[in-house]
């Protein structure tokens, strides 16, 4: 199916202790298929480093003390080579998964990663330095024909979709020009609403100054990915699938590196450490904060980029400022007295969308189970075509939760959330049909979602999690971006947060009711 080949990783996170997903792109998740498995846990932990070999008839647990401490570009070919079966594929962590940084990610392909809350590290507790998947098994569809016939009408949809064709040309950079051009493109660690240098590291930058070659996933067409070959310099020949637009915006704005070159780099450091680039750019730019405000002494300031890079060394490795920063933005925040300068969400940082300009953005950062989350509903996207009013609150709980329940169903079948104007709830509908055979309605289909964000919500409360954590970095109330004309004030996102708990069924305190669907 077009833009089914995802996978998805969840645990509890190292980094928040709340509910932690990621999903990752690729060629990996057409291995996993072939293993006849629908899904894999990993329960306990190894007493030494293993990796794992899974098939479509056997699980082998082989040494990997020889791995460990490798990268992940190493890690992943040796253990491709050593299993020796055309077609596998793996999933491998870096030295950051291995030391247990909170923040460390999983990657396959090289490049690709599942990102966000921490995964990596679970997997380097449990002495997993890699997956291996392959096989021969064969997924079953009910109706074939339909889902030939449902591919046939998404494809033809997408013929002269100006979105389709910005995805090929750009990919997510485009997300650079479109976010300055809102203002709403955090730099200078979260001080302002756009960047001086953002043409130079912008998607036109990167076309006319880079070798870039298209690639996609399989079975896809939007051919997001963009392989991007440095051609002079101090970097020449230095290749990456990327950047995409958050790690521009993460280490471009945040730190106000005006260079693509330098930030290729960066993005090549965290993927062979196995780190997540939206939380590495963002606490390298809260240690700049710490290093000019003297809470620490560093060799650390905008616009430095061997300094950046020296850090995120020492990240991965727990080497002096490097290991307080390991353990996230709430860690490092309260052993240097800067929890109020500190931007984060129940522990996670915020993608590049600053929610005193879309302030749905907000909702979605204060709501999400994961943290400071744009993938749960992408609600940039109605908020930045004209959809709905960027500044209003009115209305904003009910279409925030429109786009919420059909990306919740997307994740369910693990799909790229690229394909949200393609695969409307009528393409769903009929997907999980020629899928499964089971027949759903919209509105059947809409109460699953809500107890899938329900049982979420019900494993954060578990674990602790209480309304007082559904709010916003206290900056986003009290500093206004892009000369005085935006911010968020608490009054705004309480009363979003409020209709969006009355409209899931929820209590004033954000929890299920006796009345709510997931009951």
């Amino acid at each position: 199916m077009l833009g089914s080949s995802r996978y998805g990783v969840f645990s509890k996170s190292p980094l928040t202790g709340l509910y932690a997903e990621s999903y990752s792109g690729g060629k990996v998740a057409p291995a996993i298929r072939k293993t006849g498995y629908d899904a894999i846990i990993l329960e306990g932990a190894s007493s030494k480093p293993v990796y794992l070999e899974i098939t479509d008839s056997t699980v082998k647990f082989h040494d990997a003390t020889h791995l460990w401490g490798k990268d992940t570009y190493y890690t992943e070919d040796k253990v491709l080579e050593e299993v020796g079966v055309p077609g596998a594929q793996a999933v491998v962590i870096g030295p950051a998964g291995e030391n247990l940084v909170r923040f460390a990610c999983i990657e396959n392909n090289y490049w690709r990663s599942a990102g966000r809350t921490g995964l990596g590290a679970v997997m380097g507790s449990k002495k997993v330095k890699a997956v291996v998947f392959h096989g021969q098994a064969k997924g079953e569809i009910a109706e074939p024909e339909l889902l030939k016939s449902l591919i046939k009408s998404i494809s033809q949809k997408a013929k002269d979709n100006p979105g389709v064709k910005a995805y090929q040309m750009y990919g997510t950079t485009q997300m650079v020009r479109i976010m300055n051009g809102a203002k709403a493109f955090p730099t200078k660690y979260w001080s302002n609403g756009s960047y001086e240098n953002w043409e130079d590291i912008s998607g036109d930058s990167l076309i006319t100054n880079f070798e870039v070659k298209p690639r996609s996933c399989p079975n896809c067409f939007l051919a997001c990915g963009k392989l991007t070959t440095v051609k002079e310099g101090k970097y020449a020949g230095l290749t990456v699938e990327g950047p995409e637009y958050e790690t521009i915006y993460a280490f471009g704005g945040l730190c106000c590196i005006n260079r693509l070159d330098e930030i290729l780099k960066f993005n090549d450091i965290c993927d062979r450490l196995g780190l997540d680039t939206i939380t590495a750019g963002n606490l390298a730019a809260f240690a700049i904060e710490a290093v000019n405000r003297g809470k620490i002494k560093a060799d650390l300031q905008y616009g430095n980029a061997d300094g950046i890079a020296r850090l995120l060394e020492d990240i991965a490795y727990g080497r002096g400022i490097g290991a307080i920063l390991a353990q996230g933005i709430k860690k490092a925040s309260e052993e240097w007295g800067m929890e109020d300068v500190a931007i984060h969400v129940k522990g996670l940082e915020p993608p590049g969308y600053d929610p005193r300009v879309l302030k749905g953005m907000g909702l979605a950062y204060a709501t999400s189970t994961r943290g400071a989350c744009h993938l749960r509903a992408t609600f940039y996207k109605p908020e930045l075509s004209g959809m709905i009013d960027p500044a209003t609150i009115e209305g904003k709980a009910r279409l925030f939760i429109e786009f919420e329940n059909r990306l919740t169903i997307f994740n369910t079948q693990i799909l790229c959330v690229f394909f949200r104007d393609l695969i409307q709830w009528p393409e769903l509908i009929q997907l999980i049909k020629a899928i499964t055979g089971w027949e759903y309605t919209q509105q059947e289909l809409e109460e699953m979602a809500n107890r899938i964000v329900t049982l979420t919500r019900v494993f954060n409360s578990r674990e602790g999690a209480t309304k007082s954590l559904d709010t916003l970095p206290k900056r986003f109330f009290s500093e206004p971006i892009n000369e005085g004309k935006n911010i968020i004030s608490e009054e705004e996102l309480s009363y979003m947060v409020n209709e969006y708990y009355r409209l899931r069924g929820w209590d004033d305190q954000g929890f299920p009711t006796s009345d709510a669907s997931f009951f």
